[in-house]
């Protein structure tokens, strides 16, 4: 059991852990987990740290099928630029390895902003904390867990 799943049990909110066999070769975790579990990847969602001008590392959570707009997430934390942690300072931060970072139950928690796409659907997918491992929430419990902003993110 990751910490995102001990999050979302001690939550108490409705949510189900889906594991597949992940592939080390794979190119894209987020890509690969969608269609591992045969779920549109605008419903799967990367968990991306990066770091904001005047508020350090933050999370972003986008559709694994777009890109993250920086501008757009640095706008959504009152900053003015933002660009990509590097990866050895995002898995120190969140306690988790590329790949499988989560954005439940992280070692310190990251101002963290949702992409508004994720409110479209019922429930969405993200990192349950290990590569091969998804958690499937409602897009609302999503953003309370996180204390998130909910901001257009994707391009």
């Amino acid at each position: 059991m990751t910490p995102a799943v001990v999050a979302a049990r001690r939550a108490g909110i409705v949510h189900e852990v889906h594991e597949y066999a992940h592939d080390p070769a794979a190119s894209s975790y987020g890509l690969e987990a969608a269609e591992a579990m045969g779920v549109d990847a605008e419903r799967v969602f990367k968990t991306l740290v990066a770091s904001v001008e005047g508020r350090g590392l933050a999370v972003a959570v986008v559709p694994v099928s777009s890109t993250l707009d920086l501008k757009a997430l640095a706008a959504a934390l009152g900053g003015k630029k933002a660009a990509m942690a590097d990866a050895a300072d995002a898995e120190r931060a969140t306690g988790y390895v590329v790949g499988g970072i989560s954005p439940l139950g992280q070692k310190r928690r990251l101002p963290t902003v949702v992409d508004a796409s994720a409110s479209s659907f019922e429930t969405v997918f993200v990192s349950a904390g290990r590569r091969g491992l998804e958690i499937e929430l409602a897009p609302a419990d999503l953003v309370e867990l996180t204390s998130a902003v909910v901001a257009p993110l994707a391009r």
